[in-house]
């Protein structure tokens, strides 16, 4: 009797949370990622109830602008994912990214574990031998995620030729040696 046709199991999936300026150009990095199954642009950490990008950015609901990554942990490990996070922004700078300012663009790592917690401290610790300022970025337990308006999702993938895609995003991924089409 033949053997029964196998069927595709389905992949064990984990959720990383990051905060590292603006989420468009951290999707983009992220979403490059082999093992990275989806990236989705949102806020957390704060206080309102589903906001919008216009009260995200006004700097008072206390959320930050972050991506949510889920991932497939046989294919890419969250020590890696940490690795990205840290070689695509400057964690140094409280509060600010480049031009974007306020605490909505801080650095932060939203934890979705114990684990995740200790990882994010060892990489912390490992990271800030690449940096002369001490490394700020904040490493917390992940809190309610808000996705972003649909516009804002793979937003440099649907917007290549938008200015800020040209002028930063594009730039940055050519500095990580990633693909900037």
């Amino acid at each position: 009797m033949p053997d029964a046709p196998k069927t595709a199991v389905p992949a064990r999936t984990a959720l990383a949370t990051f905060a590292n300026g603006c989420f468009w150009c951290t999707e983009a990095v992220l979403e490059q990622q082999p093992g990275v199954l989806d990236v989705t642009s949102g806020y957390m950490g704060g206080q309102v109830d589903n906001p919008t990008y216009k009260q995200v950015c006004g700097g008072d609901t206390g959320h930050a602008e972050c991506v949510q990554v889920t991932f497939d942990p046989s294919k890419i490990g969250y020590e890696t994912l940490l690795d990205w996070f840290f070689r695509s922004h400057d964690p140094t700078t409280l509060n600010r990214q480049g031009a974007d300012e306020g605490t909505q663009y801080r650095s932060a790592i939203f934890v979705h574990d114990d684990e995740q917690a200790r990882l994010a401290r060892a990489a912390a610790t490992k990271a800030q031998a690449n940096f002369r300022d001490p490394i700020v970025t904040e490493i917390t337990p992940a809190s309610r995620f808000w996705p972003a308006e649909a516009y804002h999702q793979d937003y440099f993938r649907t917007n290549p030729s938008q200015g800020y895609c040209r002028m930063v995003i594009a730039p940055k991924l050519k500095k990580l040696g990633l693909d900037a089409k």
